[in-house]
């Protein structure tokens, strides 16, 4: 085991993965005792496949996992969750939106706590997708009874054993930190980074996952008010 994987769906990113290697190697190396990258190929259809294989002959801290064809995000993060062998995963999308270097913002909160959600402060998009994200944020919280102010931000770091607790369902990657609590995990906000999209284009449009999220949400609220809590008297 590893002190700390690094997961990374990746969907149309050529022009991004190198950045992305290079920006998450020189965050990490010298700073933990041991790392590993693992991108997950979520079925591209550029030359994102053949660049990662590059990579993984290049650098052996690169571990790549090809999907056979497109499942989406939440396929792609499970699939790289459960494939990582670190003690601590830290999860960053591959568009370097948010900035490698900030999971050492939120590792200081380990082992205090079980989850460190960030927490995007000074977003670099649209006032559309700002508001959205305002407005699905709030409706989300309404609905699952949490209070996650962010929880759409891909920069997230876990202990093991977060990672081995989920079992999850498309578009569940939306809820990672309310899934956390609801298993019994200690959850924290803590603020990050932001940047401007250098390469490619977004791959999730701002009324696209609406009304999937809306019932996503429902779900989670559903499922909140039905966990079992109990202890055994004596213990």
């Amino acid at each position: 085991m590893v002190r700390l994987s690094i997961v990374a769906p990746i969907y149309n990113e050529e022009d991004n993965i190198r950045p992305l290697h290079e920006a998450i190697t020189n965050a990490v190396r010298g700073r933990v005792e041991s790392y590993e990258i693992v991108l997950v190929n979520d079925g591209s259809k550029d030359r994102s496949a053949s660049l990662l294989n590059e990579l993984a002959q290049e650098d052996p801290a690169v571990r790549v996992i090809h999907f056979e064809s497109n499942c989406g995000q939440t396929a792609a993060i499970y699939a790289g969750l459960k494939q990582s062998v670190g003690e601590l995963i830290a999860l960053i999308d591959a568009d370097l939106q948010t900035d490698p270097r900030d999971i050492f913002k939120l590792m200081p909160y380990i082992p205090q706590m079980d989850f460190v959600n960030g927490k995007r402060v000074r977003r670099q998009d649209t006032l559309v997708k700002k508001v959205s994200s305002r407005v699905g944020n709030g409706v989300r919280n309404w609905l699952t009874g949490d209070s996650i102010y962010d929880t759409g931000c891909p920069m997230k770091l876990m202990k093991r054993e977060v990672a081995d607790s989920y079992y999850l369902y498309e578009g569940m990657h939306r809820f990672l930190p309310t899934l956390a609590k609801i298993n019994g995990f200690k959850v924290i906000e803590v603020a990050v980074s932001h940047h401007e999209r250098q390469f490619g284009v977004s791959k999730y449009g701002v009324f696209n996952r609406a009304f999937v999220g809306l019932m996503d949400a429902i779900v989670i609220g559903w499922l909140r008010k039905r966990v079992i809590r109990y202890q055994i008297k004596g213990q």
